[in-house]
């Protein structure tokens, strides 16, 4: 089970943008020293609960300020991109990483609408752009010349420099948030990025995503192959005892969790339009709920709680460790215990 580092600061203050920049370079710098297998990035767009924004070009700055970790996407909102820009990035970051690229690709925000205004496209036409996107990328790894005449892009392109390091492309992994979407996943043989769920449903969805693949044709070297690749979140907040990591991590996830939520009630009271999702029969969901998303307590209580995630057998888990509003000095006191006190109980696997 490998151990992730998912970079995701909020940044509440537009003066403030700067510091939370370079303190997330302190954190990947941190990570990196510690031996943490990955660093994650996220994309977000207009309410500062990515202080990034951009992944793509902050890869670039963390290709520059790291050296054994590697950078992936959880994940690229594709469908907000140009994908022979976006193939043109990706390939330099594959470059200036030799290959410490994870592209994960997703094809937009399944929450905030204002994403898909901003861009000036309707969001019920992101899947579709996905995966024309996809498609255009695949092709343009090739750096062969080509012609593309779809819904979306109308493009002829002579070759595309530069190469990526990684051939033929750089490592691809896809967002599943629902079931359906992983399952097809299983069923082509490649593995996914989960989001958020209870304990029950990521092992239910584990023992699906295997047993399909085996239906499908794939041998156990090939399922054990891409279990090794598949992730899952969780927030993570280690400290001394168990009381002082609830004091701090408690507050500090429902805090995130509203600043999160604010800007798309906003923008539903101002314009009544949102982007409908699915709600859970039961309770709220696992990713605001914190007796699932959060993962908290003294090291041997968080190494309990990961024993757990070990026996479903996953990949690795991308851990969260600054929550919302958390001072980057906690986040980086929780990172320095989970990977000296918690990773080493794991048979030594932090990368």
């Amino acid at each position: 089970m490998k151990f992730s580092d998912f970079l995701f600061p909020e940044s509440r203050d537009p003066q403030q943008d700067g510091l939370v920049l370079d303190e997330t370079l302190r954190e990947a710098r941190l990570a990196d020293e510690l031996g943490v297998g990955a660093l994650w990035l996220a994309e977000h767009h207009f309410d500062g609960i990515c202080a990034y924004v951009d992944p793509v070009s902050f890869a670039a700055a963390l290709a520059m300020a790291t050296k054994r970790s590697k950078i992936g996407f959880a994940v690229v909102q594709t469908s907000l991109h140009h994908p022979i820009r976006l193939a043109e990035q990706l390939s330099l970051i594959d470059q200036l990483t030799k290959g410490r690229l994870i592209v994960g690709l997703g094809r937009g925000t399944a929450y905030n609408i204002y994403d898909y205004q901003g861009y000036g496209f309707d969001h019920h036409e992101a899947q579709e752009r996905f995966e024309e996107a996809e498609a255009v990328m695949l092709k343009a790894w090739t750096g062969q010349a080509f012609e593309h005449r779809g819904k979306h892009f109308d493009l002829k392109v002579a070759g595309l420099r530069p190469a990526p390091y990684t051939r033929p492309h750089p490592f691809l992994i896809h967002a599943a948030s629902g079931e359906a979407s992983m399952v097809e996943l299983a069923r082509r043989g490649q593995p996914f990025l989960m989001n958020v769920q209870t304990l029950d449903v990521t092992r239910h969805r584990m023992d699906l995503y295997r047993r399909t693949m085996r239906e499908s044709g794939y041998g156990d070297a090939a399922v054990a192959r891409n279990i090794e690749q598949c992730w899952i979140w969780r927030n993570v907040y280690v400290a001394e005892t168990d009381a002082e990591a609830e004091r701090i991590a408690v507050s500090a996830f429902h805090a995130m969790q509203q600043h999160r939520a604010a800007l798309r009630e906003r923008i539903y009271r101002e314009q009544g339009v949102r982007i409908e999702v699915p709600v859970p029969t039961l309770g709220a969901p696992a990713r605001v709920d914190p007796r699932h998303a959060l993962i908290c307590g003294s090291p041997a209580t968080v190494a309990e709680a990961f024993a757990e995630i070990e026996k479903i057998g996953v990949g690795g888990v991308i851990m969260q460790f600054r929550l919302g509003p958390m001072a980057h000095e906690h986040a980086a006191r929780s990172l320095s215990l989970f990977m000296r006190e918690v990773a080493p109980k794991f048979r030594g696997k932090a990368t």
